[in-house]
């Protein structure tokens, strides 16, 4: 499957981390298992440390799956999915 860079950010006074409705929604869809369910894997996530800026690697069929899986994400600020591949794809055709 393609792999992904997910890039969301929100401005502070609307993070959705202090929202009690809105948070735990937003775990469940960064879960492996609904990822799955949704027929795409979950590679990982990070938010960067007082930026309110989360990344998230995934993979799935394409752009546009990956944009409605993580959709919610867009209702509190910016989504950018981009088209990625690892290290070690890029190496192994010689240009990023």
């Amino acid at each position: 499957m393609p792999l992904f860079v997910v890039e969301h950010r929100h401005p502070a006074d609307r993070c959705p981390a202090g929202n009690p409705q809105m948070a735990p929604y937003l775990l469940k869809i960064l879960s492996n298992e609904n990822a799955k369910q949704a027929g795409l894997n979950l590679v990982g996530d990070a938010v960067a440390r007082g930026q309110h800026h989360l990344y998230v690697l995934i993979e799935g069929p394409d752009e546009g799956a990956v944009r409605q899986y993580l959709g919610a994400f867009g209702q509190a600020g910016s989504l950018d999915v981009i088209p990625a591949s690892s290290c070690e794809d890029v190496v192994a055709r010689g240009a990023c």
